[in-house]
């Protein structure tokens, strides 16, 4: 039942028939994406299939994706595919989480399609209320989350920091509503999944970001679980490589909205009606925001060199804030001209006041209850303090500073 997959091929030949189960006549695939994972594969394989099948309502089956492994990983994946009645196991030529979840539920019979990582972070008791809303009907994607009420997390100060700091950024300049983009336990009718894949670009572990980010743009309807999740201490993500990469997706993503590329045929359901402007408005804010908070870490890392760093974060929240005034005149709120420009950029600095308190209150607290924290982490905690102020700027800026009612007064003065 194991097969070879490229980097630009789909699995060869049909996927294996559905064995009966205990349950209604549901299908349910589940990917464990893996990558050099010998240590683990075997005993966290057998553990979800014995789980789901003591547990599982439904038929199943469990698929091993191996991303290029150089290690045993492929060889045990085989052999698990011989003992395990409901395993089978592709390989990849390639590495990447979100290629290998292409590959798979994009050659996919089943119902719903999932994936989880391979360490089974998260309670396996979640994973019944992750499909079922998929099963009826009710929902088109769901994840795991474990920012919502009911969850129970435990990690490390540092991930839980980088978590909770992009989450936040997504919600404020994309205008994300879900809360948890990056937990690897997730869920999607396959016919849902197989229309979003041709527009999702991504290949590694920005793919589940993006994807989500997709479904919202065509009011798809997503369900998250709160769930609870236990850190693996030996994991091996990089977590700076990782958050610049999140970075440039957002960048990208900004991008594609403001072009109106983000976008893909698929039939949603209907949106709640935004206020006018706002449609239009909100994705060159995000674009601007994502632009403008990458130009003051990148200011703030320099003047760190010779300041310390509040002062370092209040001259580069100067310059960037000046810039992001005009910016947003300009191309979120359509003023032109010279009229009116500096009132703006006054007003603008009240926003700088508020960005300011944010961020100095919030590297003041990050070094009181942590002295001598890194770089790393002052550049996170500006990530949320800022993604905090962006949300606060963009209602200040449309409900007051660019106001068209405003705007037709100072006009009408002038």
């Amino acid at each position: 039942m194991s097969h070879l997959v490229t980097e630009r091929d789909t699995p060869a030949g049909p996927p294996p028939e559905p064995t009966e189960h205990h349950g209604r006549g549901r299908l349910v695939e589940v990917v464990v994406p893996v990558h050099n994972e010998e240590r683990v594969l075997a005993s966290s394989v057998r553990r979800l299939h014995g789980y789901l099948s003591a547990t599982f309502p439904y038929a199943f089956r469990v698929t091993v994706a191996d991303n290029a492994s150089t290690d045993g990983t492929w060889r045990i994946a085989e052999e698990l595919t011989a003992e395990l009645a409901h395993v089978r196991a592709v390989r990849l030529e390639a590495k990447g989480r979100g290629r290998a979840l292409r590959a798979v539920w994009s050659g996919s019979d089943a119902d719903v399609v999932a994936y989880m990582d391979v360490d089974l972070s998260t309670d396996l008791d979640a994973f019944l209320p992750l499909v079922a809303p998929l099963i009826s009907g009710h929902s088109d994607l769901a994840i795991g989350s474990r920012l919502t009420r009911g969850s129970a997390v435990v990690r490390g100060p540092r991930r839980e920091v980088v978590s909770r700091c992009y989450n936040l950024l997504l919600r404020t300049a994309l205008a994300a509503r879900f809360s948890d983009a990056q937990c690897g336990f997730k869920a999607a009718r396959t016919e849902i999944a197989q229309a979003l894949l041709p527009s999702v670009e991504d290949e590694e572990w920005f793919f589940d970001t993006e994807l989500l980010l997709l479904a919202e743009r065509n009011g798809l309807r997503i369900h998250e679980v709160p769930v609870d999740w236990t850190d693996d201490p030996d994991s091996r993500v990089d977590v700076l490589r990782t958050a610049l990469d999140d970075l440039r997706g957002m960048a990208r993503v900004g991008r594609r909205i403001l072009t109106g590329g983000f976008t893909t045929p698929v039939r949603g359901r209907p949106q709640p009606q935004l206020p006018a402007g706002m449609r239009r408005q909100l994705p060159v804010f995000a674009v601007i925001g994502v632009v403008s908070t990458l130009a003051q870490l990148v200011l703030f890392v320099l003047l760190r060199l010779f300041m310390g760093p509040l002062w370092a974060n209040a001259v580069s929240l100067i310059i960037t804030t000046v810039g992001n005034t005009a910016a947003n005149r300009r191309f979120t709120f359509g003023v032109t001209g010279s009229r009116g420009a500096l009132r703006h950029q006054i007003e603008g600095g009240l926003t700088f006041l508020l960005g300011l308190a944010l961020s100095t209150g919030g590297l003041a607290l990050l070094h009181a209850l942590a002295p001598g924290a890194s770089r790393l982490v002052e550049l996170l905690a500006l990530v949320c303090a800022n993604g905090l102020a962006t949300l606060v700027r963009f209602l200040l800026m449309r409900a007051w500073i660019f106001h068209p009612r405003r705007l037709r007064r100072q006009e009408g003065e002038s």
